[in-house]
């Protein structure tokens, strides 16, 4: 049965920046290619019972091989821009020194079609993949790989940097922080609770470095892409209020101030290691826009029994000071997380008013869903992902809505362009507007596709009124 047509999107700015995203190692494979090193994310994928699925990211999507039929895809959409990550072990394989010139060579190919295509690339240096070398000399512990991070931000700017319009220089600091260090579900698997903060000192160090790199070798519109969510308080007691703020300083704030404000929250700058006074002005230079991933907000209070031991398939540590909560009265995508929609729009107006004059302009660098959807054979190999295309419509409508209350949005990039490698998850997970059949490698472009190439087309310059998406078909 075809569900009816949506209602009429608003209208967003002629210039709006329409992309999508995807990630190196989620994506590229050929890991023994060229000269590329190994990364932890490779050491980890090895280590049995790690991946849910038993997979590793050897082949993925093969995108390092076919990168040229993607490019076409993102074309026949019609994306303005398309967020990809530079491998840095595949850059540099040992992540210092002498540089893997076969490995740039590819990003020099990949970057050369995208503009050929008319579609604006914009690399993020660091998507998680951190290089084993350093990681077994002590990974984000250590503080000497923020300064290896810079070196290598300098390298890739320069071979790409004419080129290159916008840049961002990591992915979600919280995530590697959290679940890499802090509970062990992804690389590189330690379990160091708060012991774990160092990482996001030095991710975050790494990043003004890695702006100071940039900026020297001449690049251009630099922002970082972090993971956000609004918290919601899950009691009325003072314990839960209590608790509901500690998630929201380590998830939110305990990212964004030292980048948008100069100063970590009250108490935590004493919890960093190094000259933190000194360090805290490379973190906060200006940026040109900042970028915020959303999937889902986190209802939070005090640690209870009620309170889940598991969160969408991760263990939780038992002895943690806040106790998460499954959020009840919403539908759920594949993975298990709630879809709500006007957790965006909220999370975009309280950015706005904690930090006013000093948030730059926002792109939204992430935002997708996994639905399992595949071709079907009974209607010519269509994937009709109509719960995906409802998502994204939602969406879009609550960062309108943000926008209209005054919230300079300049941007919105799905996730992602093509289902690929999820993490720990293996190839559990689909995400992707396009369909990828793992065994062939053949991709499927699904409906939400041309739904999102028929808001990309009616948003257009040129424009008027509107945004009337045709009804998804047949990909032309």
């Amino acid at each position: 049965m075809t569900p009816p047509p949506l209602p009429p999107l608003p209208s967003f700015p002629p210039d709006f920046l329409w992309g999508v995203s995807a990630s190196a190692f989620q994506i590229e494979g050929a890991v023994d290619a060229e000269g590329r090193g190994p990364s932890a994310w490779d050491a980890f994928t090895r280590e049995p019972g790690r991946i849910r699925d038993g997979s590793h990211a050897d082949v993925a999507t093969d995108h390092y091989h076919r990168y040229r039929e993607d490019v076409a895809l993102m074309a026949q959409l019609g994306v303005c821009a398309y967020r990809f990550s530079v491998s840095w072990s595949r850059v540099q394989p040992s992540g210092e020194g002498p540089v893997n010139q076969r490995g740039l060579d590819f990003y020099d190919r990949l970057v050369d079609e995208l503009c050929a295509a008319g579609i604006a690339p914009v690399p993020t240096l660091f998507h998680w993949d951190t290089p084993l070398a350093l990681e077994e000399r002590g990974g984000w512990l250590d503080r000497d790989t923020a300064y290896r991070f810079a070196a290598y931000a300098s390298v890739v700017a320069e071979r790409l940097g004419d080129r290159v319009p916008r840049w961002i220089t990591l992915n979600e600091p919280a995530e590697i922080t959290l679940l890499g260090y802090g509970i062990g579900e992804h690389a590189p698997g330690r379990r160091l609770v708060f012991d774990a903060l160092p990482v996001a000192h030095h991710q975050l160090l790494a990043h003004g470095l890695g702006v100071e790199a940039l900026r020297a070798a001449g690049a251009r519109e630099i922002g970082i892409a972090a993971s956000h969510s609004p918290v919601w308080t899950a009691g009325e007691t003072g314990e839960d209020r209590a608790a509901a703020e500690l998630y929201d300083t380590l998830m939110n704030r305990l990212f964004a101030d030292p980048i948008l404000t100069g100063a970590y929250p009250e108490g935590w700058a004493e919890l960093m290691p190094g000259p933190v006074a000194e360090d805290l002005k490379a973190i906060s230079a200006p940026l040109d826009w900042y970028g915020i991933n959303y999937y889902n907000p986190a209802l939070v209070g005090a640690p209870k029994p009620e309170a889940v031991t598991s969160l969408a398939g991760i263990d939780l540590p038992p002895d943690l000071p806040f106790g998460l909560h499954e959020i009840e009265g919403h539908e759920r995508t594949d993975f298990g997380w709630p879809v709500v929609p006007e957790g965006l729009s909220e999370l975009l107006l309280n950015f706005r008013t904690r930090y006013g004059d000093s948030l730059p302009p926002v792109v939204i660098t992430e935002n997708g869903c996994s639905y399992g959807d595949g071709p079907d054979p009974a209607n010519g190999g269509r994937v009709a992902d109509v719960r995906r295309i409802a998502y994204h419509d939602g969406h879009l409508r609550a960062l309108h809505r943000a926008m209209a209350e005054g919230v300079d949005v300049r941007g919105y990039f799905i996730w992602s362009i093509l289902d690929n490698f999820e993490w720990a998850e293996g190839y559990r997970q689909r995400f992707g507007l396009v369909h990828v059949d793992y065994e062939t490698l053949a991709r499927t472009p699904k409906d939400s596709y041309a739904w999102y190439r028929d808001v990309i087309r009616h948003s257009r310059p040129g424009s008027l009124g509107e945004v009337r998406p045709e009804s998804p078909g047949e990909v032309r």
